[in-house]
């Protein structure tokens, strides 16, 4: 069986993205480093794939992006801006869909990774063990997804989710639902549960189903029968999918039910009503991504921690939230 990457990294004391340095642009590696990493090399036995060696000692002058959900509106403003911060600095970007499915976010790495210097996965549903496979073959960042030992842009939702919360119960909301539609290791119910519970407020949640906008339109048809008086919808997407069908319905909205989103779409701000959203900038995200992963390629960092970049969130109420029913 033939020596891996990680083999190697972990015998020289080093990460596996030092070892791709090393072999790829040995210049950006501590002499010392460097030598220790070929002698563990040449007694392991280990020998790096020349055709990668020599599409990465090329250069493409390009980041590759790769997202759940082209369809889902949260991501149109975070490519553009991506695009926008990416050519200042020299790069293109290209940007592929995975559906969130692993045998199509595969694909789309094999394809797109022989034309890019590096990638950002966002939400990646690839096992701990084939992204850290990945991040030995290339420059690697993630967005919403922990491995150790990987780059992270994490988006924290705490603050908006809190605030979201005061808002409601500050109008009186006792009785809540929470339509999830996040994957278990996003734990995104979990922190909406426990900011809620904080404050007294009572949540059932409703889920796991796909962040689409039908997971919306299903989920207010239960929404009445848990009484609620108040949804946290996954995203935008969804949250306009339980607008949609509670209009349907004849359940007035705010009058009865409140509703809130995540994301801050534009469809939030043109909706009828229009949606009290949780947001998060894209300006930001693209900023703090196409950074991370520009430093990353150019090997900033050393033998350090990986860094963990985090961009927060804040509530943005609008029509769609109001008094409790009494």
């Amino acid at each position: 069986m033939a020596v891996t990457i990680r083999e190697v990294a972990s015998a020289a004391g080093v990460s596996v993205s030092t070892v791709s340095r090393a072999f790829v642009s040995p210049e950006q590696v501590q002499a010392a480093t460097r030598q220790r990493i070929m002698e563990a090399a040449a007694k392991l036995g280990y020998a790096p794939n020349p055709a990668a060696r020599s599409l990465r000692g090329a250069g493409t002058n390009s980041l590759g992006l790769i997202i759940p959900d082209i369809a889902n509106p949260f991501f149109p403003p975070i490519v553009k801006a991506m695009q926008a911060r990416a050519r200042r600095q020299g790069y293109t970007v290209l940007v592929a869909d995975s559906d969130e499915r692993e045998a199509d976010e595969l694909e789309t790495i094999a394809a797109v990774s022989k034309k890019v210097d590096g990638l950002i996965l966002w939400a990646s549903t690839l096992s701990e063990e084939r992204l850290r496979e990945l991040t030995g073959q290339m420059p690697l960042v993630l967005v919403n997804r922990h491995v150790p030992g990987i780059p992270e842009l994490h988006i924290s939702l705490e603050a908006g989710i809190h605030q979201a919360a005061e808002h409601l119960r500050a109008y009186g909301h006792r009785r809540c639902v929470f339509v999830n539609a996040s994957r278990a290791e996003l734990s995104r119910g979990k922190s909406i549960q426990e900011s809620f519970e904080a404050l007294d407020l009572s949540l059932v949640e409703l889920g796991p189903y796909e962040p689409r906008f039908e997971t919306g339109v299903h989920a207010a048809t239960l929404v009445a029968a848990h009484e609620a008086t108040a949804v946290v919808a996954h995203n935008d997407l969804v949250a306009l999918g339980v607008l949609h069908q509670l209009a349907k319905l004849g359940v007035s909205v705010p009058d009865q039910v409140s509703v809130i989103g995540i994301d801050d779409t534009l469809l939030a701000s043109v909706s009828t009503p229009s949606l009290s959203t949780i947001r998060i900038d894209p300006e930001e995200l693209a900023r703090q991504a196409s950074d991370l992963l520009i430093d990353t390629i150019a090997g900033k960092g050393g033998d350090g921690p990986a860094p963990l970049v985090e961009v927060g969130s804040r509530l943005v109420p609008r029509a769609s939230t109001g008094p409790a029913p009494r």
